[in-house]
């Protein structure tokens, strides 16, 4: 009997187990902590994927056959090395290799030292010399938290005002923790999401795609968690796609492999196509979110063995991908991702003619209602991008609470 754990409870977690309940090879799925949505197809554990040590005694005491983990807080913790030390099969990279995302100094000097293409940077940890190095540089300039700040930590400042702001915040402050910056050149072109199954110096492929990062249409207003994404990309062509695999994720996992790290899970390479070619702008040691939510639907492959031969390094058969659009519109609180108030009933979920995933819900007197930044995220395929648009303003329209709004352009820069 196959069990599998799923750790974490936002929307990328809700896909994962989603692409599991059609694994024939799945008999009970776990999640821990789940959430509202993900109740309807996995039994609900209460864990917080931090709970590293309770994770583990549940997973032994249920016999789980496979665990796959969501956040990047689980992975940076050593989770997968506690499993594996006690001879459990989990999905995921040890924290040596998860520093390929938690520690950008790390990830940066790994591509210098293997020519990964990426931007020029510096590494600083103290305020005067990086507010010396800004006023020497030209603008706009990255600024980039060295640690893990769930996907914020990241500053483009257009002014030196903006960029000593950050500094203040990032070195002075101490806004994420006791830590570094890195501050990079800034890069201009279409950014795309590369994620990869790997497994040692095996290296698999998913569809691209890309998520919007800021709060508002026309991508105005802040920068969030992401507000929605979409896959294929039609700027993308597949030879940027085989360039991309060739030149920059099979040699980091290689690279991983050499400095005695080698990496099992997803890859995940933030990639920007600039004038001077395709550069990396991050990689992640998990599923992005909200990435997740559309590329997954386009997986035709059972997810159950993909996962299992990844943790246990076996080489995976071809993996299929459904040649349909996809895309994905966040609802989120009003306010996000500043303050927002919770506890607002939704209510329409169920007339929805495609995948609804929950990322920030909780039920309440039998009714779902809003409990996070980001509360839904609506995914519906199409034979072509405009088609799937199309289809999806009018699923997300039969979504009623009186306090989400949601981005209208979606794929502004695929759909003309």
């Amino acid at each position: 009997m196959n069990k599998v754990l799923v750790i974490g409870g936002g929307g990328r977690e809700h896909a994962i187990v989603h692409a599991l309940s059609l694994s024939s090879q799945v008999d009970k799925i776990y999640a821990a902590p789940g959430n509202a949505g993900i109740a309807h197809m996995a039994q609900c554990v209460h864990l917080k994927d931090t709970q590293v040590d309770e994770l583990l005694e549940f997973a032994k005491k249920e016999e789980i056959t496979l665990t796959v983990v969501g956040p990047e807080a689980s992975l940076a913790l050593g989770i997968v090395d506690k499993f594996t030390a006690a001879g459990l099969t989990i999905f995921g990279p040890t924290q040596a290799a998860t520093r390929i995302e938690s520690s950008k100094e790390f990830a940066k000097e790994l591509m210098k030292k293997y020519n990964v293409p990426t931007a020029d940077y510096q590494v600083f940890d103290d305020f005067e010399s990086a507010n010396q190095y800004i006023h020497n540089h030209t603008l706009p300039i990255v600024l980039k938290y060295d640690g893990l700040a769930a996907g914020k930590g990241v500053v483009v400042a257009d002014t030196m005002e903006q960029a000593e702001l950050a500094l203040e915040d990032m070195l002075l402050d101490q806004k994420f923790g006791k830590g570094r910056v890195v501050i990079e050149e800034f890069l201009s072109g279409p950014e795309f999401s590369f994620m990869c199954f790997v497994s040692d110096e095996n290296v698999y492929p998913m569809v691209v795609a890309q998520d919007h990062k800021r709060a508002y249409d026309g991508d105005c207003g802040p920068n969030t968690g992401g507000m929605g994404a979409y896959s294929p990309l039609p700027f993308i062509s597949q030879n940027d796609i085989d360039w991309s695999l060739e030149n920059i994720m099979k040699p980091m996992a290689k690279a991983l492999v050499a400095e005695g790290t080698p990496f099992r899970g997803v890859l995940y390479g933030g990639l920007m196509k600039t004038n001077n070619g395709i550069k990396v702008i991050e990689f992640n040691a998990r599923f992005g979110d909200p990435e997740t939510e559309v590329v997954l639907p386009r997986l035709k492959s059972e997810i159950f063995p993909i996962f299992m031969n990844i943790a246990k390094g076996i080489p995976c058969d071809e993996i299929v991908w459904d040649k349909r659009a996809a895309i994905g519109i966040v609802l989120a609180s009003k306010g996000y991702p500043g303050s927002y108030e919770k506890g607002f009933p939704i209510s329409g979920i169920g007339a929805v003619n495609g995948q609804v995933f929950h990322m920030g819900t909780a039920v309440k007197d039998g009714k779902i209602i809003t409990n996070g930044g980001r509360v839904l995220f609506v995914t519906i395929m199409g034979d072509d991008l405009a088609e799937a648009k199309q289809k999806a303003d009018a699923e997300v329209a039969k979504i009623k609470c009186d306090n989400l709004f949601h981005r209208t352009d979606i794929g502004w820069q695929a759909i003309k």
